[in-house]
């Protein structure tokens, strides 16, 4: 087995924990190719970015994903940051180029808790005045 780096992405309630290797161009999302996984037209070129932005060529990178939790979105934000957090642990010198790009921040939005008396987190129920 080749030695790899390995990182963890959140966003929402999805975890991914990503594995990057030198090899041939595979990038898998819990054991299904990328386009697979992810069909959404803008959602492969969104995470692959992390790639281009460090420098790597994709076809020498392989990626190996484990995600859960959430929905589509979350899921593909977690693998985005995952990635581009391997790819600083392999070259640190990627760093200022993600960050000017944004993959390194962790997006800290999570749904709001549903309040009491309210239908949910702000919505009131319909006044009536008789």
């Amino acid at each position: 087995m080749a030695q790899y780096i390995e990182a963890i992405g959140r966003r929402k309630e999805s975890t991914a924990r990503v594995r990057v290797t030198e090899g041939s161009g595979v990038f898998t999302v819990n054991d299904k190719p990328l386009d697979v996984y992810f069909p959404r037209t803008g959602d492969a070129p969104m995470i692959l970015q992390a790639l281009e932005a460090a420098g790597q060529n994709p076809a020498l990178t392989d990626v190996s994903v484990k995600v859960e939790g959430g929905g589509i979105s979350g899921q593909r934000d977690a693998v985005k940051l995952g990635l581009a957090r391997a790819l600083v642990t392999m070259d640190e010198g990627a760093r200022k180029a993600l960050r000017e790009k944004g993959l390194l921040t962790r997006d800290a939005r999570v749904k709001e808790r549903k309040k009491p008396g309210l239908k949910r987190a702000r919505k009131a129920p319909t006044y009536t005045k008789r």
